[in-house]
């Protein structure tokens, strides 16, 4: 019989940190949502103690899913107690708490002994435990950490009643032997203490870091969708559970995850942060299930075992059979939302019908990719573009005028520029008549094509407040226009927010 290994998702906390993936609550609620249908064990919904705002989400969160959530807090009293009332109505409610304990950490940057730090974590685990029966605890850089005083951290906190200890590669420094026999060695000298991993992706070694842990005791393991996450990510979630079930009977590992919601999870998030895998990468890239070579595609067609290890379906990687079109109605494209893991409500999907009819009459089709980029790319009414016109050539100085509804004043400019994007990006600022600085901006084809739907993400920053807005459209200068608006009118409201 394979033991079972819990699958903690930290999508919505370590996840978000990644640069571009910042969600709102309304969209974190969204997310988690899927990854609950998803079948992971814990999800770790957030850090309490960051803004009022994350302390709604959690709350939000804790109380809508039935799996375990998990709050992230130092090991301070204050932080313990924000974390505890953002879970109250939670299900099954997590508290989590970290120190770090190697000694870089302790001297540079805690200025605190070991001894401090010891106290400190069995002080936080005690009171943890008068505020919620479910206790884990971190310790912060515990793969760089002096093994003597590791082992009698994780002894002391098991010992407090913490009923889960995580052992991080915070850095992603670790190799997977050296992280594999740290968890052999903790498992013997530790007994009964039931171990988590959390691997950072650095080297490139995560996943790898994950196995490695889980061979040699460790019970749970720490992941995040497409492996988003702080630097380089952390151990992808699908990468992860995929090789547990493609290598079952080596391993002799299993975990709860329902494989094919993973494509449906995966383009979820990719659609709410507009970031999206890159086409080779494992089990949900573009490219994970395509072949151009002839002699691989003629042993596909024979036999898809001699070049998949995994077929398509195990993953939810079903092509549709259902396309959608000027002439769909509400039912068909509610049907291929909630195929796609995307509840809606009548008012939103009658939203969506809309802009599906209005695409189609720019392109023939529009497909799953594009129907995600629709409803992730909703305008802003607050600052929206009414129009645009530009004029540009190599023979001629690239001109726009751009035309914007601000909170219903109708504001326009003209500008020249470098190229049509730029002359149009100056007109907006001057009919903004804000002083707004460009930080990013990308752009994807949704999908294949000449008509394909342009998918622009964009950072501004305004005053002291960062913001990030993604708009569609088969116009790149008017998904990009779209796209700034977006963002301005949120950092417009962060910067407002921050006055007040």
């Amino acid at each position: 019989m394979n033991a079972r290994v819990a699958v903690f998702d930290t999508t919505l906390r370590d996840g978000e940190q990644s640069p571009g993936c910042s969600m709102t609550p309304a969209e974190k609620l969204r997310l988690a949502r899927q990854i609950a249908r998803l079948g992971v064990d814990v999800i770790e919904a957030g850090f309490p103690a960051a803004s009022a705002g994350e302390r709604e989400s959690v709350r939000a969160i804790a109380s809508e899913v039935s799996c375990v959530v998990a709050a992230l807090c130092r090991t301070r009293e204050e932080d313990l107690r924000l974390a505890a009332r953002a879970l109250d109505g939670a299900a099954r409610p997590r508290i989590h708490t970290f120190i770090a304990t190697s000694d870089l950490h302790l001297t540079h940057k805690l200025r605190m002994t070991r001894d401090e730090a010891l106290r400190q974590a069995v002080a936080a685990v005690g009171f943890a435990k008068t505020l919620a029966r479910d206790v884990e605890f971190s310790a912060e850089d515990g793969s760089r950490s002096d093994y003597g005083f590791l082992r009698e951290v994780v002894a002391a906190v098991h010992e407090a009643g913490a009923n889960v200890v995580n052992v991080p590669d915070t850095v992603g420094y670790a190799l997977p032997e050296e992280y594999g026999a740290l968890f052999a060695r903790l498992c013997r000298d530790v007994p009964g203490v039931y171990l988590s991993a959390h691997c950072h992706d650095d080297l490139g070694l995560a996943v790898a870091n994950s196995l490695a842990a889980v061979r040699n005791g460790a019970r749970q393991v720490e992941v995040t969708v497409n492996g988003v996450g702080e630097r380089a990510g952390n151990t992808s979630l699908e990468e992860l559970v995929m090789a547990l079930s493609v290598r079952r009977e080596r391993l002799r590992l299993s975990t709860g995850v329902k494989t094919e919601e993973i494509t449906r999870t995966s383009h979820l998030l990719s659609s709410i942060t507009g970031v999206w895998p890159q086409p080779n990468k494992a089990v949900v890239g573009r490219n994970a299930f395509a072949h151009e070579a002839g002699i691989h595609q003629h042993g596909v067609l024979a036999n898809p075992l001699t070049y998949e290890i995994m077929t398509p379906a195990s993953v939810g990687a079903i092509e549709s059979h259902l396309v959608l079109g000027k002439h769909s109605g509400r039912h068909a494209v509610e049907a291929r939302l909630t195929a796609l893991g995307l509840f809606l409500s009548r008012e939103e999907v009658e939203t969506v019908t809309v802009r599906v009819k209005e695409l189609a009459d720019r392109k023939k089709f529009v497909w799953d990719e594009d129907l995600l980029a629709l409803v992730s790319c909703v305008p802003d009414r607050r600052v929206r573009l009414v129009r645009y016109q530009a004029i540009s050539g190599n023979a001629v100085m690239p001109t726009a005028t751009v035309e914007v509804d601000v909170d219903g004043q109708f504001r326009s400019a003209s500008a020249q520029g470098n190229g049509p994007l730029d002359a149009a990006l100056k007109a907006t600022d001057a009919a903004l008549g804000l002083d707004v600085e460009l930080l990013e901006l990308t752009t994807r084809a949704v999908t294949g094509g000449k008509d394909a739907l342009a998918e622009v993400v964009v950072k501004v920053r305004h005053g002291e407040a960062e913001a990030t807005g993604h708009a569609a459209s088969t116009d790149s200068i008017e998904a990009a226009l779209k796209s700034y608006l977006s963002a301005v009118a949120a950092a417009r409201t962060l910067a407002l927010d921050a006055a007040a």
